[in-house]
């Protein structure tokens, strides 16, 4: 299987996702955006993840590369290519499928429970697991539900956590990829937005104290990524 990674800026890379792919012996490919690189056309790649930053979705003046890259996401998915969005990915996603991005009511920072509906838990295989799950967040936009998604997952401060659409486009705001050294590094690089007063933004000391949390993420990750990977295999 051939993975395509976007990366949008140095500090968020595909973490826990990355160590599956080497683990299952796929091959993979990273487009960093950042670094002027372009997305390869989809027939030399079956699954595209898109990654986190710190970036809206809006900011095409700055960040003029976000044109094609929603362009590349409508068309990877409506050719029927896997597409799994992270964070801002996730938001990608929704703007690629007509719904609207926005600022939303809380801005989200460090380890908050989201709570899987019955309709996330089968979409993502897990119905023998706990419906809430520790996961860690950053992000202060999201989204609409695109017409003919399913809601996946919610939390307290945020609605739409996560949503699938059809059977090859999953989206999360949340951050299942994360690893240590993925925490580290945004914690490094926007450690300002910790100072902003929220009841949903915890403090460095915070989110380290609570990073064994990420190994249960990953574990659920791992878990959908498998299953994804054995469907995906079956169907070709």
């Amino acid at each position: 299987m051939r993975i395509q990674f976007a990366q949008h800026v140095a500090f968020e890379d595909p973490g826990a996702i990355l160590k599956w792919a080497e683990a299952r012996g796929h091959e993979y490919t990273v487009t960093r955006f950042y670094a002027g690189e372009e997305l390869p056309s989809p027939e030399n790649w079956d699954w595209l993840i898109i990654m986190g930053g710190p970036m809206s979705i809006h900011d095409e003046d700055e960040f003029p590369w976000l044109k094609s890259e929603k362009e590349s996401i409508r068309n990877a998915i409506s050719i029927g290519k896997i597409v799994i969005g992270n964070c801002l990915g996730s938001q990608l996603i929704a703007e690629a499928l007509g719904a609207k991005v926005y600022k939303n009511d809380q801005t989200e920072i460090g380890w908050f429970p989201i709570e899987w509906t019955p309709d996330g838990q089968a979409a993502l295989y897990l119905e023998s697991a706990p419906t809430e799950l520790p996961v860690f967040h950053w992000h202060g936009e999201t989204f609409d539900l695109p017409e003919g998604a399913v809601l996946l997952a919610s939390s307290a401060a945020c609605k739409n956590q996560a949503f699938a659409f059809g059977i090859n486009v999953f989206a999360f705001q949340f951050h299942l990829e994360v690893l240590r050294h993925n925490i580290l590094s945004m914690i490094e690089n926007e450690e300002d937005e910790l100072k902003k007063e929220s009841p949903y933004i915890q403090s460095k000391t915070e989110i380290l104290k609570y990073s064994h949390l990420a190994d249960k993420a990953t574990d659920v990750l791992v878990s959908f990524l498998n299953e994804l990977e054995h469907r995906w295999s079956n169907s070709m």
